[in-house]
Order: structure tokens, then C-alpha cells, then sequence
């Protein structure tokens, strides 16, 4: 299991901030979209797919994806996911 202040302190020293930790059911499907800030994934139990034009990323627990702002992508989850998120602006 990750330890959750362990996963924070490692997203704090790569500049996010605005820390949370969101849940996702089985079978969620997030469509195309966008963010207007770098976002930050930390999978903590579970998995989830996160695809953008160029790759589908496979995440488990421990897996960190880093999703820079604006690049359009889409997620799901077949057996549900718990994850730390983040954002960063751009300097």
C-alpha cells in the first residue's frame, strides 16, 4: 500500500501543489478533455487508463503520470482507482 505522505511529499517536490486524493468507481469514463494547468496522477490502489493522441498509459498503484496543461487526453477505470492529484502552472 502507498503511503499517502510519502505520495504528497514526492508531488510537492515536483512543484504541484493543491493536493487531493479522488476515488474512481468501476467502469468510470472521463471523455476527451483538457486542463489549464499541468496536472499530476499518483496511483494509489487500483488502476486506471489514461490515453492522449500519441499513448495509452497502463497506471497501478505507485504510478505516476504527469499531464502537461492543455494536452487533450481521456481516463478510465474497469476495477475502480483511488489516486493523489496535483496541479502545477506553467512559470
Amino acid at each position: 500500500m502507498i503511503d499517502i505522505n510519502e505520495a504528497k511529499k514526492k508531488l510537492i517536490d515536483l512543484g504541484y501543489s493543491d493536493l487531493y486524493v479522488w476515488q474512481d468507481s468501476p467502469g468510470t469514463y472521463y471523455d476527451w478533455h483538457t486542463h489549464s494547468e499541468d496536472e499530476v496522477r499518483y496511483i494509489l490502489e487500483g488502476s486506471m487508463v489514461i490515453g492522449t493522441k500519441d499513448k495509452v498509459y497502463h497506471l497501478r498503484a505507485g504510478d505516476i503520470l504527469e499531464v502537461s496543461a492543455g494536452t487533450k487526453h481521456w481516463a478510465k477505470t474497469e476495477e475502480g482507482v483511488k489516486y493523489l492529484c496535483g496541479s502545477k502552472r506553467r512559470i
